[in-house]
């Protein structure tokens, strides 16, 4: 898989189980094509995070990184209120709206690409995934990052603010690679990777990304289609 000359939209979404105000905007990221035009070019990511793990449920999709990750993203947006549900949408926050989404979009994909990354996937065996991403881009600071997401997941919350719900999910971050940092303008990354055998096979897919560790801009970013890593 090879990245465009136009950039493709990075969406994320910082969620937990243990808010009660993020089913919506789980649902809305597993809908996003619906939100966007026709022949728009998005990659959705569903990073949850355990600042809520507290309150009585531990999401079992949580990674402290994933924590982190958005408080940088914070920082580097000039900001210092971290909060679920939060969207970004190539390293900018994005308001809860629609439209917002829409629009932000539409506006990375005019923009040419900062980065060209090619993104390789093949299975090893029936547990276990070889991904490898090369990545050319000039700049200070940038980093290539690779995740593993799965979708069609479900949850039945006994605790905690969804006490009794069965939440739904979307490409939700299962691995998370990197940063591996750009020298000489290039960089790769290789990783053989494990996958349970409760996974999805069938909703697995791998995304790569460029992106400026002093701004959080992404350059690019590009996704194996579902359903092709275990055939």
């Amino acid at each position: 898989m090879k990245s465009g000359p136009h950039r493709a939209a990075l969406v994320e979404l910082y969620t937990s189980e243990g808010c009660s105000s993020c089913p919506p905007a789980d649902a809305r990221l597993s809908r996003l094509g619906e939100a966007l035009d026709s022949g728009a070019d998005a990659i959705a990511l569903a990073l949850h995070v355990d600042y809520w793990d507290y309150l009585g449920w531990i999401d079992p999709y949580a990674q402290h990184g994933f924590s982190d990750r958005q408080s940088w993203l914070v920082r580097a947006n000039g900001q210092r209120t971290v909060y679920t549900p939060q969207f970004f949408v190539n390293g900018a926050e994005l308001p809860l709206t629609s439209a917002a989404l829409r629009a932000e979009v539409q506006r990375v994909n005019r923009a040419r690409a900062g980065a060209e990354i090619r993104l390789h996937a093949r299975r090893v065996s029936d547990d276990r995934l070889f991904a490898a991403a090369e990545a050319s881009a000039s700049g200070a600071s940038l980093a290539l990052y690779v995740a593993l997401a799965e979708s069609g997941l479900a949850s039945k919350v006994p605790r905690g603010e969804n006490a009794g719900a069965t939440l739904a999910h979307d490409h939700v971050v299962r691995r998370w690679l990197g940063p591996v940092r750009l020298s000489g303008d290039k960089a790769r990354l290789e990783r053989e990777l494990a996958v349970p055998a409760s996974w999805n096979r069938a909703r697995l897919e791998l995304i790569a990304f460029v992106q400026d560790e002093r701004t959080g801009e992404v350059l690019q970013a590009v996704r194996t289609t579902q359903c092709t890593l275990f055939p």
